[in-house]
């Protein structure tokens, strides 16, 4: 008989010690940037915040969803741009879970789908640019791409934050050619400059013929200002007509 209850109460034991470690394991605890959704018997019931939660044993359970900010660097695409040309690009990029019911239910591994439906989209968003508007203006081609990125993962409950082509690689005649054309640039650019320069300087000798031809004596002083110049700049000596004019004039002003 003693032995029966002896047995009895090791059994109990054992089952209370088992209810015990159910109950401890029925609790949890989300941090702050945790988000946990509670099934019952297989279908979705509540999402729990941050703090202590509990769940029933063996009907409920809770899966953990991080809604921190996910940074991820794309692997190096390869793709054609719509003119034709070969390129490699990556990029980075930015998501976040932001309903965690449909990331836990809508698809298996969220991130890694994000992270595929961005590749996806970046050889796709390549392919409808040009080489020069991918070269030039990065910020419509990472406009175009973050839309058709959000269009693709809204349906997972996944917020894209932003998305960033970081390095282009283009072959290397191509380089050559783009080097080239910017040469012909800066060559054409300095034509129109030396240009424009020729024609004020013409302008401005045109206005000044004019003056000179307006204001009698004008010309004689121009031309003594001439002489003056050359003989500081060289050293030698210079033999010149004294104008009649100046004569006249001074007689005039002696008078």
């Amino acid at each position: 008989m003693f032995e029966t209850f002896s047995g009895l109460g090791v059994a109990l034991l054992l089952l209370l010690l088992l209810l015990l470690i159910l109950a401890a394991r029925s609790f949890g605890i989300n941090q702050e940037y945790q988000r946990g959704v509670l099934f019952r018997l297989g279908r979705v019931k509540i999402t729990k915040g941050p703090g202590l939660f509990w769940c029933i044993p063996m009907i409920e359970r809770v899966t953990k969803v991080d809604m921190r900010t996910i940074t991820e660097a794309l692997d190096t695409q390869e793709s054609v741009t719509r003119d034709g040309v070969a390129v490699r690009v990556n990029a980075v990029l930015w998501f976040r879970a932001m309903n965690p019911v449909e990331v836990i239910t809508s698809v298996i591994n969220w991130q890694g789908a994000v992270i595929q439906a961005a590749e996806t989209s970046l050889r796709d968003a390549i392919g409808q640019s040009d080489l020069d508007q991918i070269l030039k203006d990065r910020t419509t081609i990472n406009k175009r791409l973050l839309e058709l990125l959000i269009k693709t993962c809204a349906k997972w409950g996944v917020a894209v934050d932003s998305v960033e082509i970081k390095d282009l690689d283009i072959p290397e005649q191509m380089q050559r050619a783009i080097a080239r054309e910017a040469e012909a640039i800066r060559e054409k650019r300095a034509r129109i400059i030396k240009a424009e320069g020729e024609k004020e300087a013409s302008q401005t000798l045109a206005d000044a013929a004019r003056i000179i031809g307006e204001v009698p004596g004008a010309l004689e002083l121009r031309r003594l200002q001439t002489l003056s110049e050359i003989g500081v700049e060289h050293n030698s000596t210079i033999v010149a007509m004294f104008p009649t004019e100046l004569l006249e004039a001074a007689k005039r002003f002696a008078t």
